[in-house]
C-alpha cells in the first residue's frame, strides 16, 4: 500500500459534500480509509438546502472507487452520543482511528428573517459540534494521531459579518469560528506528550454550498436587488489578495492532507489559512480589523 496517509483511518464530519467530501475522497487518495459523517437533513435556520443521504452515499461511492474501505454514518454533531455510535461503528469495521477531520459547519444567513436560533444552532455545530468530534474520537487515538479542525478566514479579523443581511446566524458562525483557535492551541498543548498534532485550517469563501446561494450572494452584493452568483463573485474578488472570488474545495484538501500525514509530525497549535491573501489584504488596508 502506498501513499501518503496509507493504512491510516480518517474520520471526517461533514463527509456528505463540499470541503468534507473532498477531504475524505483526496485522503482515500493517498490510502485512507474513511469514517464518513454527515448529518444528511435539514437544519430549520438553514436557508440553503443541507445534505442528503444522496450525497453520503455518493461520497462513500467515489471512496469505495479508490479501492479503499468506508463506513458511511448519518450523525449530528451536535449530539454526543449519536457521534459515539459513529465513531464505534466505524472502528468496528475499520479497526482503528488515525485521523480526526472536524470539517462539519454551517452559516444560518438571515435572509430577511433574523431568528436568534440561528445564532444558537451556528455555534453549536460550529464550535460545539467540532469540539464533540474531538471528545469522542479522542479516547480511541494513539499515540501521533492528528486532529485537524476547520475554522476560517472570519476567526482571522473582527466584524466579518458586521453586515446586517446575515443576522444572529452569521454573528453566531463568526464568534464560534473565532473560539476554533484558542481551542487549537489549548488542545495541542494538552495533546503534545502523546505527539498527538491539532492543526486549524482557515480557509477564505469556499466554492460550496455554503457560498453558491441567494442569500450569500445578497450578503455580498446588497445593493442589488436580487444579485446573481456572477454579481457575487465580482464583490468576492475584492476580499482576496489575489484576484479570485473564492478557492476550491481541493485547496482545502491538500493541506488537510499534509497535517494528517506524517510529514507534519511536528507540526502542532498552528492556525494554516488558505486564503489567497485575504488576511495579508486586511492586515494592509484595515489593520484594526486584524487579529494579531
Amino acid at each position: 500500500m502506498t501513499g501518503r496517509v496509507a493504512g491510516k483511518v480518517a474520520l471526517v464530519t461533514g463527509a456528505a459534500r463540499g470541503q468534507g467530501r473532498s477531504h475524505a475522497v483526496r485522503l482515500a487518495q493517498e490510502g485512507a480509509d474513511i469514517l464518513a459523517v454527515d448529518i444528511c437533513r435539514q437544519i430549520d435556520s438553514v436557508p440553503y438546502p443541507m445534505s442528503t443521504p444522496e450525497d453520503l452515499d455518493d461520497t462513500a461511492r467515489a471512496v469505495k472507487d479508490l479501492g479503499r474501505n468506508v463506513v458511511a454514518v448519518q450523525a449530528d454533531i451536535r449530539e454526543r452520543a449519536e457521534l459515539r455510535e459513529a465513531v464505534d461503528a466505524g472502528i468496528r469495521t475499520l479497526g482503528k482511528l488515525d485521523v480526526v477531520v472536524a470539517n462539519a459547519g454551517i452559516f444560518p444567513i438571515a435572509m430577511g428573517k433574523p431568528d436568534i436560533t440561528g445564532w444558537f444552532d451556528a455555534v453549536d455545530v460550529d464550535l460545539v459540534g467540532a469540539m464533540n468530534t474531538v471528545a469522542v474520537a479522542q479516547p480511541y487515538l494513539p499515540d501521533g494521531a492528528s486532529i485537524v479542525i476547520t475554522g476560517s478566514f472570519a476567526a482571522m479579523i473582527h466584524g466579518y459579518t458586521d453586515n446586517p443581511a446575515v443576522g444572529p446566524g452569521g454573528n453566531g458562525y463568526d464568534w464560534a469560528k473565532h473560539m476554533i483557535p484558542e481551542y487549537v492551541e489549548q488542545l495541542a498543548w494538552q495533546l503534545a506528550p502523546r505527539f498527538i498534532r491539532v492543526n486549524a485550517v482557515h480557509p477564505t469563501t469556499v466554492a460550496t454550498h455554503m457560498f453558491l446561494n441567494e442569500g450569500m450572494y445578497k450578503i455580498f452584493r446588497p445593493d442589488l436587488e436580487s444579485p446573481t452568483r456572477e454579481d457575487a463573485e465580482v464583490a468576492a474578488c475584492t476580499v482576496q489578495a489575489m484576484p479570485i472570488p473564492y478557492i476550491e474545495p481541493i485547496d482545502v484538501s491538500n493541506a488537510v492532507l499534509y497535517f494528517a500525514s506524517d510529514e507534519s509530525r511536528y507540526v502542532t497549535g498552528t492556525q494554516h489559512r488558505i486564503d489567497a491573501g485575504a488576511y495579508l489584504k486586511m492586515r494592509a488596508l484595515s489593520p484594526e480589523k486584524v487579529k494579531t
